[in-house]
């Protein structure tokens, strides 16, 4: 922190004493559980004496010796390199975004694109497309609703008002051999937006938005984008008016039926009002893309005559028209920030098709070596390191913290470095470290990604301390239970922010003398 910031939180302290009681008093549970010499104003912070409290206070908060894993180095001014079991590989949960994202910035390009083209081997005659419509997809991580409509909105103002063939889904881009590793999720909720595996049908996220309001006539469900095989059975009440309810208050139960049908029911009470929804992964990629163009196509008054297939696009079909996706920056800002599962693993993908070799049949595997490769040509260790499927979503994935940072170290000094960091969450203010470390002074101080799993706690990113120095830090807490270990990796980051590592000691010459004498 600059010498004019914290002259101006000095003036604020003074000009707002009430607001700074509260500041203070927030802040308590974190001070009152500091090691004696981090709470303290005169305390020195050596190489190994801030290390070793940290270990002692992961070991007292996990009970566990072996339970954390952190290496902190700075990157752009005085400091001391620290490291706690920097050599442990550990499960990093969704901080193994961070490795995917780099690495895309640097084999892809920030400029890369991915473009889904419409197709046809027919031929246009009035008001009628005589002929099959292929949709070629090229793996886009985000290929969303409101830019298939604008695409598809093209077709009818070509005056186009009906198909006369099928509709041909193409997802030849990606080669999978096999399908992915499995995902043992503990939870109860296998529709989860965060359990959408990558595919080259994929189009907005494989999601159903499904919502409920309550007014005076009672209450009314739907859903968006609104498709023929979803129905919705609304059981919720609507009550007098009064606090709007938790989404944890309301059940949503798929119920399949034959001819791949599929009835939402949805119970609850709902004061008037108030609203509540919930998003849900129901059907394939290929039924729900096809579905979703075919409900589209509906909504502008173009009908498809054919059915739904799957199949490759004839060499000499003609282009259409195409949807272009943003830049790759944006997919990473997206990824990052809000740790999309299915975003990254589909940019992992990415990275294997665009880089496949001919003895490779899957472009997960290919991804994954092509990131190694990427790796190993900057000098870093991959020995232990398990990618697995580039999101962290895996109970295989490994990583050290050694191997963490010195990834870091690489990434800082980047052509694209600004393009990572500004897509990994900002402390105290955005994405997931929106509620993390508020009310303690360091709003906007780090870019940290974070990572939970079951028995899991991770952060991996940028930080900087009150001596304007930024450091690279990686943390990871592998326990049962893991709980906790949110508290002891923010402790971390508070740590490092207020007493860094420095080897210096800071002691009044005398109480009748100002003058500060560093050691």
């Amino acid at each position: 922190m600059s010498h004019s910031n914290r002259a101006g939180k000095d003036r604020f302290r003074t000009k707002h004493p009430a607001l700074a009681i509260v500041a203070a008093l927030a802040l308590t549970p974190i001070l009152a559980n500091l090691p004696p010499v981090l709470a303290d104003e005169g305390g020195y912070s050596g190489k190994q004496l801030w290390a070793s409290e940290m270990r002692d206070y992961a070991a007292n908060s996990l009970k566990s010796d072996e339970a954390l894993s952190m290496v902190a180095v700075p990157l752009n001014g005085p400091g001391l390199e620290q490291s706690i079991n920097p050599d442990t590989p550990m499960s990093p949960a969704s901080i193994m975004k961070v490795i995917t994202t780099y690495a895309a910035l640097e084999i892809l390009g920030p400029s890369h694109h991915w473009e889904t083209k419409f197709r046809t081997d027919g031929k246009m005659v009035g008001d009628t497309l005589k002929g099959n419509l292929y949709v070629q997809f090229g793996g886009d991580p985000k290929l969303t609703l409101e830019r298939l409509w604008t695409t598809l909105r093209e077709l009818r103002d070509m005056g186009i008002t009906r198909i006369d063939g099928d509709l041909i889904l193409d997802g030849s881009y990606f080669e999978v051999d096999g399908g992915f590793p499995e995902f043992n999720d503990n939870g109860d909720n296998p529709y989860a937006p965060f359990l959408v595996e990558p595919s080259a049908y994929l189009t907005n996220l494989n999601l159903v938005h499904f919502q409920v309001r309550a007014d005076e006539r009672g209450t009314q469900a739907w859903s968006t984008p609104d498709l023929s095989e979803i129905s919705i059975d609304n059981r919720v009440t609507a009550v007098a008016e009064g606090a709007c309810p938790s989404r944890r208050n309301f059940d949503w139960t798929p119920v399949f039926q034959d001819g791949k049908k599929i009835t939402v029911r949805v119970t609850g009470e709902l004061p008037q009002g108030c609203r509540t929804k919930t998003y849900l992964s129901l059907l394939s990629q290929e039924q729900y893309s096809a579905s979703l163009i075919r409900s589209l196509l509906g909504e502008m008054g173009v009908i498809v005559s054919g059915g739904n297939q799957t199949g490759t696009t004839p060499k000499d079909a003609r282009l259409v028209m195409k949807t272009t996706s943003p830049d790759l920056v944006t997919m990473v800002r997206d990824i990052n920030k809000w740790s999309s599962n299915v975003m990254a693993r589909q940019l992992l993908l990415t990275i294997g098709a665009q880089n496949r070799q001919k003895s490779e049949s899957d472009d997960r595997v290919a991804g994954i070596r092509a990131i190694y490769d990427w790796l190993e040509d900057k000098g870093i260790n991959t020995a232990g390191m398990v990618i697995d499927n580039g999101a962290g979503l895996t109970r295989h994935g490994r990583i050290t913290a050694r191997q963490g940072t010195k990834i870091l170290q690489h990434a800082w000094n980047s052509p694209y470095s600004s393009d990572l960091m500004a897509s990994m969450p900002i402390i105290a203010m955005d994405g997931t470290m929106a509620r993390r470390l508020r009310n303690t002074g360091m709003d906007g101080e780090g870019r940290i990604k974070t990572g939970s799993l079951a028995n899991v706690r991770s952060i991996a990113g940028f930080t900087r301390d009150e001596n304007n120095t930024t450091w690279a830090v990686v943390g990871m807490v592998n326990h049962n239970p893991a709980w906790n270990g949110q508290a002891v990796l923010d402790r971390l980051l508070y740590s490092l922010h207020f007493r860094p590592p420095t080897g210096t000691t800071l002691t009044q010459a005398g109480s009748g003398n100002s003058k500060t004498a560093i050691q």
